[in-house]
């Protein structure tokens, strides 16, 4: 990837998806995203296990939503891209 990229999150190098975040606002997603399960966690999970898998799953595609909005197009990678 280059280093004048808008991207947020790099492809992996090998394989599909994402790797950790090139950019300050990556970090931030990442850690909304782990903050909003945790209250989430603490919120629901005891009064309802259930309700707690729908959350997390939400949370789930709207951070891979963000990761394909921000990120570099997802595709098999080899390693030698």
């Amino acid at each position: 990837m280059p280093r004048d990229s808008n991207y947020w999150f790099p492809a992996k190098r090998y394989g599909w998806g994402w790797g950790p975040p090139v950019r300050w606002q990556g970090w931030v997603v990442i850690a909304g995203f782990a903050i909003l399960l945790a209250a989430g966690a603490a919120a629901l999970l005891r009064h309802s296990p259930a309700g707690f898998i729908g959350y997390a799953v939400l949370l789930t595609v709207l951070f891979t939503g963000i990761c394909w909005w921000k990120g570099e197009p997802p595709r098999w990678r080899w390693g030698g891209d």
